[in-house]
């Protein structure tokens, strides 16, 4: 090849040469005979250690962005999960309040409904009392007075007794 160079006829103006090329084509056969089988295997084996590698990188880049793709979905389900945590708890603390305001409304409500009871309960308890005394009244004898007190009553009184000893 060398010698082909250095025999080849100049470009005028360049560094260019002007080679044969039937003499090339042959150099080139001549080649390709004399390269061992072994670096032809080396080049075989370097080419499929290539396609090995890319065909690796690509599922690595696969189980990669499967992996983004998990992780993206498991921290959004903590957040969800965080998110209805703290949605529950405000429920919760909303019913509680709710609760109390009307467990004190209730109370506040049955006291009311206790007192004006009470109040009915003591009317009516002084209507029976006045009604009890009213009998009471109604069916005790008169109240014997004595001598001392009253001698015109007195003299009555034994007046009466004594008609009422003679009958």
């Amino acid at each position: 090849m060398e010698s082909l160079a250095a025999s080849a006829k100049k470009l005028p103006l360049t560094n260019n040469v002007v080679l044969d090329q039937a003499a090339i084509l042959e150099l080139i056969d001549q080649l390709r005979v004399a390269v061992p089988p072994e670096v032809a295997q080396a080049r075989r084996i370097t080419e499929e250690a290539t396609r090995i590698t890319e065909r690796a990188r690509e599922e690595g880049d696969a189980v990669i962005a499967r992996a983004q793709e998990q992780a993206a979905r498991m921290l959004e389900d903590r957040e969800l999960v965080q998110m209805a945590k703290q949605r529950a708890e405000e429920i919760i603390d909303t019913a509680t309040r709710e609760a109390a305001d009307i467990r004190r409304g209730g109370d506040e409500y049955a006291a009311g409904v206790l007192i004006r009871l009470e109040g009915e309960c003591i009317k009516a308890l002084t209507s029976i009392k006045r009604g009890i005394d009213m009998l009471d009244e109604r069916y005790r004898p008169p109240h014997p007075v004595s001598a001392e007190s009253d001698p015109a009553e007195a003299e009555v009184e034994s007046e009466a007794m004594g008609s009422a000893a003679g009958s």
